[in-house]
């Protein structure tokens, strides 16, 4: 698995603090989520944050 940039780690990590009830883990709901949440132009940008929290809220669930 390849080590993900500080910045998609950090406003990832943002939008998980200020929104955790807009994301779960089907990446394609997270990646409207993120469009919808923030003003990222680029597409492989948005789709890289989304798959973080993707990442993210599949790791809590089993955890859980």
């Amino acid at each position: 698995m390849a080590i993900k940039p500080k910045y998609i780690k950090q406003l990832g990590n943002l939008l998980l603090e200020q929104y955790p009830d807009s994301f779960n883990a089907d990446f394609e709901t997270n990646k409207e989520s993120v469009t919808a949440l923030t003003t990222v132009e680029s597409k492989g940008v948005r789709n890289r944050i989304a798959g973080y929290v993707t990442q993210k809220k599949s790791q809590a669930a089993q955890n859980a």
